[in-house]
């Protein structure tokens, strides 16, 4: 970990020599706004790898993104470095269309404890769910931040992570294929538990969401990152820009079809990333990410 070059690949320049609360947040909050969430590998013919270096080298190096299996185990490597106390967790991801969570651990977090207290800490969501502070681990407990309130809920040591949503504002309604956008007030986003883990333990789901014909990552190709105001997302060929709170709390939700000849274009400009292989985008898939 050269800690200077990460820094300089999310252009943090504050102080890092004290691990307190204030310092996680700033570093976290340079990350999101940095590193796009993104499986645009897979759909470019490469794999998507585990091994710290490769990913290293792939989101510093290369200035890419990635997934949570890259973004977060890159984060606790981070962290690591710089002292926090920082632990893998795993999470069953909440899929609304099939009212329920995925059967195996499908999602990387981390806990990190500071001051005899625990802190979730997820830079590898995405979208419109993406955590804008790391969360203080308290159930029941509302925690508003700029993209909505999330809180905890616990139950005989699950924890579940929820949104509720604002109302949102879409201009352009016909080419919007959001899921019960109206009707939901509240999103279901993941449960874990405090189990520690390794990141051995991701292999195989590693694997299987790149290769599984249903895997939400095989039929769509995601790119999505967190702006100042809001976040910027692009599934297949559709671009959405969502603007946080933009009046009476409503979000603003603009979306836009690109064409093939567009998409190199807006992946530089909007999300800093240049490919190195032909890039096929995809979204055959119904289910929201939003």
């Amino acid at each position: 970990m050269d800690i200077k070059e990460y820094f300089a690949r999310i252009s943090y320049q504050g102080s890092y020599d004290k691990p307190d609360l204030a310092t996680l947040t700033d570093i976290f909050q340079h990350h999101i706004r940095a590193v796009p969430f993104e499986n645009l590998s897979m759909h470019c013919g490469e794999s998507i790898e585990l091994d710290l270096e490769a990913t290293y080298n792939k989101i510093v190096k290369k200035k890419r993104g990635g997934w949570c299996m890259e973004n977060n185990h890159l984060l606790s490597w981070v962290l690591k470095t710089l002292g926090y106390n920082v632990t893998l967790l795993g999470s069953r991801v909440y899929f609304p269309e099939y009212d329920a969570y995925t059967e195996e651990i499908d999602h990387l977090l981390l806990k990190v404890v500071l001051d005899d207290k625990s802190y979730i800490v997820d830079g590898g969501f995405g979208m419109a769910y993406q955590m804008w502070q790391p969360m203080e681990l308290v159930s029941g407990t509302d925690q508003p931040q700029i993209p909505g309130v999330f809180r905890f809920l616990e139950d005989s040591g699950t924890w579940y992570l929820e949104k509720v949503k604002r109302k949102q504002w879409i201009p352009n309604q016909s080419v919007s294929t959001s899921h019960n956008v109206e009707e939901e007030v509240c999103r279901r986003i993941y449960l874990f538990t405090l189990q520690p883990r390794d990141i051995e333990e991701f292999r195989a789901s590693n694997t299987r969401l790149q290769t599984a014909p249903d895997s939400l990552f095989v039929t769509k190709s995601i790119c999505s990152l967190q702006t100042a105001s809001g976040v910027w997302a692009l599934v297949g060929w559709k671009l959405t820009e969502i603007k946080y709170n933009y009046k009476d709390n409503m979000d603003l939700v603009e979306i836009r079809i690109l064409t093939d000849e567009e998409m190199e274009k807006t992946l530089k400009e909007k999300f800093n990333i240049t490919l190195d292989k032909k890039f096929v985008p995809i979204n055959t898939s119904r289910l929201s990410l939003f």
